[in-house]
């Protein structure tokens, strides 16, 4: 029998992403990994992986077979590369659009979220990978993300920002869950979300019958007794934390019962079995998948990755504007393309924080048209900046004062003196992870030689308090403090620094002296580390300069495709933006391309909306979210219809930051008010009455839709759905994939006796298929009851209002569409 130690033992990490081997129990450790796009991995340097493009896309491909095909992608990679379970998908709502992780989560509305996780898991699950569906809950916003209190309505919690975690235990069987790091108030308590006890033992594990591992995140818990008794089954990362010795006092003194331990290694030990590191008394692993998953759309083990990956990219882009159907291209029009634009030059495959992936290779947006176009003469400009910082210096260029390749570091303690010997690093590593225990400030050291001419811009990016001094010239003091807050806040991956302007002439070497003197940083179980990271751009460019060149190329193109958007800079874990607005001049370079060619192209590389001051001025323009490695080959699939963009939006894309229905999450005395209550997205741009620059679900593709009349069932089916079926025409001379949306309207409490509200409409489900040209399908969607229920906080459960309701079926959410009305 394992002793109290061992068990108690199993539930805080070993490791950052591993658990405890307890032989006594039978059970192996477990590793976990980052993997909304992709599994990051465990090792360091990070493994190379397949890279999909960002989670946002995936929803907005409204294809759960396409869903289904990515997720048993990342079950197989999982088991390739040694992981367990894999901490995604995030199913926090976008209820703002400056949220940092806005590009890592699906949607807007919690019915599309839920059913594009659905898909998802059961597909991951099915390979035995597990995954940790997150973050429970109230965690839409990076700004105070680990203090502030989320203060979410009884119904809104409910209907919206419960739905898709409901969904996940009850439909797709989730095998682990992740508790936030904010505090939640919610049932009369108010509690970190690691600890509330109500929101995870009575709602998750009582009312829903959640049988599966609750994963704190990562340095999230912060009580023993009450995150213990609160329902959390496992402290991450480890070692250390507030469980492990602690918590085997509070059960020797009574604070923690036995038999909640007991529980907790009770699910720790099903999820074992349900990854295969349960021992069977026969001492082989228990290799179980879900018992009751199946994906039927599994890919086989064999698929061409690359092509998947290429379909998705192309597949989840969202043609916003083609007058003209100048969309999509003929090879045999074009002689002269203008690739223009700085996300063009530099693509934005990925977001920055937890999500990133070390993918093996990437597609530019440039070697995937000239494949496409290979009889054109291809020109590729830059036009305009949307970088703050330089980029990381080429390590040919660093060397120490004795000539060798990479630069010096030192450690000291508290009294200044040495710890062990000076060391030589490359000048790609900038983290200096595993710096020893008693070293507390660093002493870095570069010389950076220079011998193009020009202008060159050198940067050192720095956490911590620090001095630094460029060529014998302090240029930089600091006395703020780091810990593992900069982890948490992602300031670590970008940080800011010193930054110096240096002049070369013709046939001259200039050589730039670094000394830095900085704090060695602890971030408890990330790890100490001294983040220097050199950076360096060989030329400071005019942006007068190559906006004219642009334009120029642009008015002798047959064609020009302008590429714009942000950049890891701008969307991130870690913070909320403070802007809509594309960084730098791509604005003016739209505008003015547009105006030089006719023929103009706009590709909007981004993961979250942005501001398209030009929108209706241009001819086309393609949404073409954060694409991953496949990126060029997607790209031109979807200009040349290879592979027709059939993405619709899953959330709303606003002309003016000042229509945004709820702008911002900045927590006013640490607390987040959601006052739009179930209003959350469209349902807000509704009851606003504010009209965006395009609606959720809007697309056009390349397919030109025709509605009939809905026509839905008098009664319920044996199953508690309400199926509703509509003709779909595709009017277009291509064939095309149509999404036809449901969206209900229903009766209002209009005496307030019922304790509830409700939007003009709302999202029940969706249909899709591929239709030729010129035919009709029938698309039935099964409305299951509750999505014609509310929850009632008078009554304090489910109920269903007594009186009329509007199906309608639409392409998007401000689409009239065609209606029929029911009564129940």
């Amino acid at each position: 029998m394992p002793s109290l130690e061992e068990k108690v033992r199993l539930l805080t990490g070993e490791t950052s992403f591993t658990t405890y081997s307890i032989e006594s129990l039978g059970i192996e450790a477990i590793a976990l990994s980052d993997g909304p796009i992709g599994i990051r991995g465990i090792a360091e340097p990070a493994p190379t992986a397949a890279q999909l493009p960002n989670p946002s896309a995936v929803a907005a491909a409204w294809d759960l077979d396409l869903v289904a095909r990515l997720g048993t992608l990342i079950g197989h990679e999982a088991k390739r590369l040694g992981i367990d379970v894999v901490l995604a998908p995030v199913v926090n709502l976008q209820r703002t659009p400056v949220g940092g992780r806005h590009f890592e989560t699906y949607s807007e509305d919690p019915v599309l979220t839920a059913e594009t996780m659905v898909a998802f898991v059961q597909a991951v699950q099915a390979e035995g990978v597990g995954v940790c569906v997150k973050h429970f809950i109230g965690n839409e916003s990076e700004t105070e993300r680990t203090e502030y209190l989320a203060r979410i309505p009884e119904q809104a919690l409910r209907e919206v920002y419960l739905a898709p975690f409901e969904a996940a235990v009850k439909r797709a069987h989730a095998w682990s869950i992740m508790a936030a790091y904010n505090r939640v108030e919610a049932g009369g308590e108010v509690a970190q979300a690691t600890d509330h006890g109500f929101l995870i033992n009575d709602i998750l594990k009582g009312e829903w019958g959640f049988d599966g591992v609750v994963v704190s995140d990562w340095l999230a818990t912060k009580t023993t007794v009450e995150s213990a008794l609160g329902g959390l089954d496992l402290v991450m990362p480890g070692p250390g934390g507030p469980w492990e010795q602690h918590l085997l006092a509070a059960v020797a003194e009574g604070l923690v019962p036995e038999s909640v331990i007991d529980d907790k290694v009770v699910r720790l030990a099903r999820l074992a079995g349900r990854v295969g590191k349960l021992e069977t008394a026969d001492g082989s692993a228990e290799l179980t998948a879900s018992d009751d998953l199946q994906s039927p759309q599994a890919v086989s083990r064999s698929a061409d990755v690359s092509a998947l990956l290429r379909e998705a990219v192309a597949r989840a882009s969202v043609v916003l504007r083609n007058e003209g159907e100048l969309l999509p291209l003929n090879a045999a029009d074009l002689e002269r393309i203008a690739l223009i634009g700085p996300n063009a030059v530099e693509l934005f495959e990925q977001g920055g924080g937890s999500a990133f992936v070390n993918a093996p290779y990437l597609v530019t947006p440039e070697q995937g048209l000239r494949e496409a176009f290979p009889d054109a003469e291809l020109t590729v400009h830059r036009g305009a900046s949307s970088r703050r910082f330089a980029h990381l210096i080429d390590p040919a260029l660093v060397a120490t004062e004795g000539g060798e390749p990479g630069y010096t570091l030192e450690l000291r303690d508290a009294d200044g003196e040495p710890v062990g010997e000076p060391v030589v690093v490359d000048a790609r590593e900038g983290w200096n992870r595993g710096i020893a225990e008693g070293a507390q400030t660093a002493i870095v050291t570069a010389r950076v030689t220079l011998a193009e001419p020009g202008a060159h811009r050198v940067e050192v990016g720095l956490c911590g308090n620090h001095k630094a001094w460029f060529d014998g010239e302090l240029v930089s003091e600091s006395d703020e403090f780091a810990d593992a807050n900069v982890i948490l806040n992602s300031s670590a991956n970008h940080p800011s620094g010193p930054s110096a302007v240096v002049e070369v002439a013709d046939g001259e070497t200039r050589v730039v002296e670094i000394r830095v003197e900085c704090q060695a940083v602890d971030a408890g179980a990330y790890s100490r580390f001294v983040r220097f990271e050199l950076r360096h751009d060989a030329e400071i460019r005019d942006d007068d300069a190559d906006l004219d060149e642009a334009v120029a190329a642009a008015a002798d193109a047959d064609v020009a495709i302008v590429v714009v958007g942000t950049n890891e800079e701008v969307e991130s874990e870690g913070w909320d933006r403070q802007s809509l607005a594309l960084p730098g001049r791509q604005d003016e370079l739209v505008r003015r391309v547009a105006a030089a060619n006719p023929r103009t192209i706009v590709v909007v590389n981004a993961g979250a909306p942005v501001i398209l001051p030009w929108l209706d001025e241009v001819p086309a323009v393609l949404w073409f979210w954060l694409p991953g490695q496949e990126a060029g080959h997607g790209l031109a699939d979807a200009l040349t219809g290879a592979t027709e963009p059939s993405g619709r939006l899953p959330w709303t894309l606003p002309a003016a930051e000042a229509d945004v229905p709820v702008p911002d999450a900045v927590p006013v005395d640490g607390v987040v008010e959601y006052t739009e209550g179930v209003h959350v997205g469209y349902r807000g741009w509704d009851r606003l009455v504010r009209v965006p620059a395009r609606p959720f679900g809007f697309g056009l593709g390349y397919g030109t839709w025709r509605l009939g009349d809905p026509i839905a069932a008098e009664e319920w089916s044996p199953d508690d759905t309400l199926p509703v079926t509509v003709a779909l025409t595709n009017d277009g001379e291509r064939d095309a994939r149509g999404v036809v949306q449901f969206y209900l309207s229903g009766p209002t409490d209009v005496d307030g006796d019922g304790g509830w509200d409700r939007p003009k409409r709302w999202l029940a489900g969706y249909a899709a298929q591929e239709v030729l040209a010129g035919r009709v399908v029938a698309l039935t969607l099964r409305i299951p009851r509750r999505a014609f229920e509310v929850w009632s906080v008078a009554a304090q459960r489910w109920v269903l209002p007594v009186g009329e309701y509007t199906i309608r079926a639409a392409l998007d959410a401000r689409d009239e569409g065609k209606t029929v009305t029911i009564a129940l």
